[in-house]
């Protein structure tokens, strides 16, 4: 759950990084389109995401307790719905799925100040943003808000 609120990867995606792709020294890690696997090896299509403090602190923790081999899958497990549901049942809020998990990395990423194609660019959109910015471009209220206060018309700071 994790490893896809923190990569931004769609579920075929994140069950197709290895070891071998994960550049921790770089901060980055390389995931491959999931249309991509489907077309000729010549076609390759991967991106590098960036790997975030949290990730970095999952995936060093990941390595530490399995030592893994660089061929590897970084996630053992390859579906984690019934967790997401149970865990959604528990604590009283409507059912996530894996894909609202890209969905939050996209919001907290422009939230946090990056830019729609730097997003679309780590999500692997191919449109020029189009489709980032009408999925992910909704912010929350809070954050509307902040944003809001930052506005001014006077030179220099408020």
């Amino acid at each position: 759950v994790r490893f896809l609120a923190f990569s931004g990867c769609r579920l075929s995606e994140a069950a197709a990084v290895r070891w071998q792709d994960v550049d921790l020294a770089g901060g980055k890690m390389k995931v491959q389109s999931a249309k991509t696997r489907a077309k000729r090896a010549e076609d390759d299509n991967t991106r590098l995401v960036p790997i975030i403090p949290p990730m970095r602190e999952l995936l060093a923790n990941l390595q530490q307790r399995h030592s893994p081999k660089p061929e590897d899958c970084v996630c053992r497990v390859n579906e984690c719905q019934n967790s997401l549901m149970h865990a959604c049942q528990r604590v009283g809020i409507k059912r996530l799925t894996h894909h609202d998990l890209r969905h939050l990395f996209a919001t907290r990423c422009i939230e946090s100040g990056v830019d729609i194609p730097t997003v679309r660019r780590w999500l692997g959109h191919s449109d020029g943003g189009a489709l980032a910015m009408k999925t992910y471009g909704h912010l929350r209220d809070e954050h509307s808000t902040a944003m809001a206060q930052k506005v001014t018309f006077t030179k220099g700071p408020p």
